[in-house]
């Protein structure tokens, strides 16, 4: 009966710390893949039946079958023992001894007024030696030694007689029969002939997920997933065309989105370009007119940024691209633009890329460490599933209770929307759009300059 989790609780921690390294000892001993667990489940049974049925009936039937044939050895002897018995002169004697060796495959030696003789050290006779002892104690009755070391192809007997020693060359394929040895052999290798075509279909199953798994992480990281069809078996066909149905679906939302943020932010574009000529042309200059002016701008600055989001999630196609040259090319922009930044890159580290979406996002870190630090240091540090690529910067940073909320559109720690203390609020969301597009993620955090943190992970 399982225990309740109050129950549990109730336990004392030493005897719950036991149970919990008992289950997680048992987990790193299963297998992980569906392969391994799913070959376990077909194989386990299968081989727990033999081991029993081994253990149960064959140990039972070996058993009995070793104690008969032994036990007709034995009746043989102390039949032909008996015989000799009747026999009136040597000669019939011999004959009787020829006659038994012919019929029972016994080679009879009679050693007259010989002794047993000493016991042979370290004499095994293996599975069927106490069935040998105890059928020759119980038929023939007489004291005797066995010697199964000695002779390959015989078991020697010694028969000690009122007048001299019986010597019995007992062949070994009467106390030993291959049929058991061949039936074990016969079911081991049907069980590796069942365990390899188990394998194969088993190999063929779980390729279909794997294909499916592949195609779902190289879409969420905004690769294409090009000549991918449901196959494999009912479930995985069923899952399969789920994922189709999905990536059509988010496709289809995101054009959505796109088309319709920049239809609106070009719509847009028209009436502030008059509204700026109408400005220009005014007669006079004065507060209310500076004012709508700076308005505009904030206008247009916004408009930009809905531009700039959309064009995000454009359809530009992943390629390869070399990540340090492309942050070069933004480095040296930004430069141009008065930023000061160190680079630390690495040589020749090449990701599949979109390079007008990645330029934006970089261009936006670097703008954002440019607006509120004075020095920009830019590290790209190899990770053993892609790159991680650092943007510090020694200005004021950023709360750590306020680190997610930045990411939302259009928020801004400035609550007064001055646009000379920030931009629109659309900066780090698209960079982080892009790069979670790319299948990798955008974190803040702490710089060792005292200042921000930037660290965007991309994989390869």
């Amino acid at each position: 009966m399982s225990s309740s989790p109050i129950e549990r609780d109730a336990l004392p921690a030493g005897i719950a710390a036991a149970a919990d390294s008992h289950r997680r000892w048992w987990k790193r001993i299963l297998p992980r893949s569906l392969f391994g667990r799913a070959l376990i489940i077909i194989i386990l049974p299968l081989v727990l039946a033999q081991l029993l049925a081994t253990w149960i009936f064959y140990d039972r039937h070996w058993a009995t079958v070793e104690r008969r044939l032994a036990t007709s050895v034995a009746a043989d002897i102390a039949f032909t023992l008996d015989a000799r018995a009747y026999a009136t002169t040597p000669g019939q004697a011999a004959a009787l001894l020829s006659h038994a060796q012919a019929t029972t495959e016994l080679r009879y030696t009679f050693r007259p007024g010989a002794a047993l003789p000493r016991r042979t050290s370290g004499s095994d006779g293996g599975w069927f030696e106490d069935a040998l002892v105890g059928a020759l104690a119980e038929r023939v009755g007489r004291p005797f030694l066995i010697d199964f070391e000695s002779d390959r192809r015989n078991i020697l007997i010694w028969i000690e007689l009122s007048d001299g020693v019986m010597e019995v060359a007992t062949p070994r394929e009467r106390l030993f029969t291959p049929t058991t040895y061949i039936f074990v052999l016969w079911m081991a290798g049907s069980s590796l002939v069942l365990l390899a075509v188990a394998s194969l279909f088993m190999r063929n199953q779980v390729k279909s997920l794997r294909r499916l798994a592949a195609a779902a992480e190289s879409f969420g990281k905004g690769r294409d997933v090009a000549n991918f069809r449901p196959e494999g078996a009912t479930e995985v066909r069923q899952a399969a065309a789920a994922f189709l149905q999905m990536r059509e679906r988010i496709r289809r939302q995101i054009t959505q989105r796109t088309e319709m943020l920049a239809g609106v932010s070009h719509d847009l574009r028209t009436p502030l370009t008059r509204m700026r000529l109408a400005l220009e042309f005014l007669p006079q200059a004065g507060p209310e007119v500076e004012e709508l002016t700076q308005d505009v701008m904030i206008m247009e600055r916004m408009v930009q940024g809905y531009l700039d989001f959309a064009r995000g999630e454009g359809p530009e196609q992943p390629r390869d691209t070399d990540l340090g040259l492309l942050i070069e090319e933004v480095t040296a922009a930004a430069r141009r633009d008065g930023a000061d930044v160190s680079l630390a890159l690495p040589e020749d580290f090449v990701l599949p890329l979109r390079p007008d979406a990645m330029r934006r996002c970089f261009a936006n870190l670097l703008s954002n460490a440019r607006r509120y630090g004075s020095h920009i240091w830019v590290t790209a540090l190899p990770v053993a599933d892609g790159i991680d690529v650092l943007v510090d910067d020694d200005g004021p940073g950023i709360p750590a209770a306020q680190r997610e909320n930045v990411f939302r559109p259009f928020f801004r720690l400035d609550a007064s929307r001055n646009p000379a203390t920030g931009g629109v609020g659309l900066g780090l969301t698209i960079a982080r759009d892009v790069a979670r597009g790319h299948g990798g993620d955008l974190t803040l955090e702490e710089s060792p300059q005292h200042g921000l943190r930037v660290r965007l992970h991309l994989p390869r």
